[in-house]
C-alpha cells in the first residue's frame, strides 16, 4: 500500500502542467491520431495553459496589493484567515483520502463511461483535489474514513454528469470544441447559475438588457472594447484603494493587458483541442454511431472570456464589502480574494457573457462561499493541524471556500449513516431524472 501511495504522489506532484500534456498525447494515440500529432497537440496545450496561468498569476500580484490596501481600509477582525485554494489542494493531498484518490476517481470516471451515466473523460487529474478535500472534510466530521471515500465518489459523479450537462454551453461560449468542465468550484456553480437566469429571464425588462461584450463594444465603442474596460476598471479600483495617479493608472494598464492578452493564450489552447477534438468524433462516427463524448479540461480554459475577468476584478471590493456586513461571517478574505474570476467563469457561460447576469450571481456565489467557508472552518482548522500546516501569525484558525456540491454532502453526511443514505438516495434521483431528460429529448430532437 505504501508503494502504490508513493506512485500516485508522485503522478499527483507532477502539477497540471505535466499531465495535462501528457493526457491529452495518451488520448491522441488512443484515438489514432498518430504520434507527431498528438504530440503537437499536448504540447500546444501545455504550452497554452502556461500562458494562461502566466497572465493569471500576473492578474493576481497586480490586484492582491490592491486588495490588501482595501482589507486594511475595512478593518476587518475575523477568527479565521483564508489560505486559499493552493493550502487546501496540499492539504487535501496530503491526507489518507487524497493518497488514493487519482486511482479512485479514475475508477468511478471509467464505470461512469462504461454505463453510459457521462461523457466526460475528466483527465484534470491535478484538480482531483477538490473530491479528495470534500472526502477528507467528511472523514474528519464523521471520524471514518469509509464515509470520506463515499462523499468524495459522489462530487465527482456529480461533477462529471453536471459538466455533460453543461458542456454546450461552455463550448459555445469559449469557442473550444469537445471540452467540458469536471473542475470543483466551476460545475458545482452550474445550478446556481442555471437558477438566476431563470429568474433573470422572467423580471420585466431586465430580461430586455443585454450587457455582452459585443453589445457593449457595438454601444460604447472604445470604451466598450476588453482591453479598455480593463484599464478603467483598475483605474478606478487603485483610486479606490488610495492609489496616488501614478499607481493606478498603472494598475489600469496591467488589467487592461490581462484583458487582451488572456483572451490570445486560450486560442493557443484551442488550436491544441481541435485535432483532438477531430479525431475523438471520427473515431466515434465509426464506432458507436456518433455518440459523442467530452474531455474534461481545468477551468483555466475558461478565462479568456472578457466577461469573466471584469466580474473578477469587480468581485474583489464585493467580497471585501460582504465579509463585513453578513451575519455569521467568521472568513477574513485573503488568499483567494483576487481570485474572483476562477469562481465567476461558469457564470459568464451560463448567462451568455453577459456582465451584469454574471456580476449578480457572482455576488451571490461569494456569500455562498463566505458561509459555507464559516460553517466548515473548525473542521477544516483541524484538518490543517492534524496535517501539520502552519498557521500564520496570529490566527485563530484557517478556512477556505468550499464549493457548492461539498457543501451540500458534507452537511448532509455529517449525520453519518443516516446522512450517507440519504446522499446517495439524493444523487442517484439527480441521475434518474437527468437520464428521463435526456431521453425526452433525444426523442423531441428524432
Amino acid at each position: 500500500m505504501e508503494i502504490i501511495q508513493n506512485i500516485f504522489e508522485g503522478i499527483s506532484n507532477l502539477g497540471s502542467q505535466i499531465m495535462i500534456p501528457l493526457m491529452i498525447m495518451i488520448i491522441g494515440l488512443i484515438f489514432r491520431l498518430g504520434f507527431a500529432k498528438s504530440f503537437r497537440a499536448g504540447l500546444t496545450i501545455g504550452i497554452g495553459f502556461i500562458g494562461v496561468n502566466m497572465v493569471t498569476n500576473y492578474m493576481l500580484e497586480c490586484l492582491v496589493p490592491a486588495s490588501n490596501l482595501l482589507l486594511d481600509k475595512f478593518n476587518l477582525n475575523l477568527q479565521y484567515i483564508d489560505v486559499g485554494w493552493t493550502v487546501g489542494s496540499a492539504i487535501a493531498f496530503s491526507t489518507s483520502i487524497g493518497a488514493f484518490i487519482i486511482p479512485f476517481i479514475i475508477i468511478i470516471n471509467v464505470i461512469m463511461l462504461a454505463t453510459k451515466l457521462t461523457k466526460t473523460v475528466n483527465i484534470d487529474i491535478w484538480n482531483y483535489w477538490h473530491y479528495a478535500f470534500c472526502g477528507a472534510m467528511v472523514a474528519t466530521l464523521t471520524g471514518n474514513i469509509v464515509y470520506g471515500f463515499i462523499a468524495a465518489a459522489l462530487q465527482a459523479a456529480l461533477s462529471l454528469k453536471v459538466a455533460d450537462l453543461a458542456a454546450d454551453k461552455v463550448q459555445s461560449v469559449i469557442g473550444i470544441p469537445g471540452v467540458s468542465i469536471p473542475q470543483g468550484y466551476a460545475v458545482s456553480s452550474v445550478p446556481l447559475g442555471l437558477a438566476m437566469e431563470w429568474v433573470y429571464n422572467k423580471i420585466p425588462g431586465f430580461n430586455k438588457i443585454k450587457t455582452d461584450s459585443e453589445t457593449l463594444s457595438r454601444r460604447l465603442g472604445i470604451f466598450g472594447e476588453p482591453a479598455t474596460i480593463g484599464f478603467v476598471l483598475g483605474v478606478l479600483f487603485g483610486f479606490l484603494v488610495g492609489y496616488g495617479p501614478k499607481e493606478a493608472v498603472t494598475l489600469g494598464i496591467q488589467l487592461g493587458a490581462v484583458m487582451l492578452i488572456l483572451p490570445r493564450m486560450v486560442k493557443i489552447l484551442m488550436e491544441g483541442m481541435v485535432p483532438i477534438s477531430n479525431a475523438a468524433r471520427d473515431m466515434m462516427n465509426r464506432r458507436f454511431a456518433g455518440k459523442s463524448f467530452y474531455i474534461g479540461m481545468d477551468s483555466a480554459i475558461t478565462l479568456g472570456h472578457p466577461t469573466t475577468i471584469a466580474a473578477g476584478i469587480l468581485l474583489v471590493p464585493i467580497t471585501i464589502l460582504l465579509a463585513a456586513v453578513l451575519p455569521y461571517n467568521s472568513m477574513l478574505p485573503a488568499a483567494d480574494l483576487a481570485a474572483g474570476a476562477f469562481y465567476v467563469c461558469m457564470f459568464t457561460a451560463l448567462h451568455h457573457g453577459d456582465l451584469v447576469r454574471t456580476l449578480i450571481t457572482g455576488t451571490v456565489m461569494q456569500a455562498f462561499l463566505l458561509f459555507s467557508a464559516s460553517y466548515f472552518a473548525p473542521a477544516i482548522t483541524a484538518l490543517a493541524k492534524a496535517n501539520n500546516y502552519a498557521f500564520p501569525e496570529g490566527a485563530v484558525g484557517v478556512t477556505t471556500a468550499v464549493n457548492p456540491f461539498a457543501t451540500l454532502i458534507a452537511l448532509i453526511m455529517q449525520n453519518k449513516l443516516i446522512g450517507a443514505i440519504i446522499a446517495i438516495a439524493l444523487v442517484v434521483a439527480f441521475f434518474v431524472i437527468c437520464t428521463m431528460w435526456e431521453k425526452k429529448k433525444a426523442a423531441k430532437a428524432s
